[in-house]
């Protein structure tokens, strides 16, 4: 008789597992998908930044270009901007200001240049 209550709690144990393994990976098939979306949707929106024009903004993050040279990285109304030539005492946080040299592959960042801090 105690054999029957292992087995069904062994089923029990499999089949929760396996339930809360596909609920684990149908939510991040839905982020996966949810990121691709909001990544093609920036692909066929125009940038909210033109070429020449500068713009204020908070520096999110430093990132290393493949030349060596520090570059910060930012967003205007979600469109990444990095930014060469930058201070070396500006900071994560900081507001700069800076101008729109060129667009990246696809149009979905742009490379600026540093110009002040805000």
């Amino acid at each position: 008789m105690e054999y029957v209550y292992v087995v069904a709690a062994a089923a029990i144990a499999v089949v929760g597992s396996m339930f809360a393994l596909a609920v684990l990976r149908k939510g991040r098939n839905a982020e996966s998908r949810k990121s691709a979306r909001a990544h093609a949707d920036a692909q066929d929106r125009d940038p909210p930044v033109a070429l020449g024009e500068t713009y204020e903004f908070g520096v999110h993050e430093f990132t290393t270009h493949h030349s060596g040279e520090s570059i910060a990285v930012g967003k205007v109304e979600g469109f990444v901007l990095f930014v060469e030539d930058v201070p070396g005492d500006v900071q994560v946080g900081d507001v700069v200001a800076a101008t729109v040299l060129s667009w990246n592959d696809g149009r979905t960042s742009a490379d600026a240049t540093f110009e002040r801090e805000v």
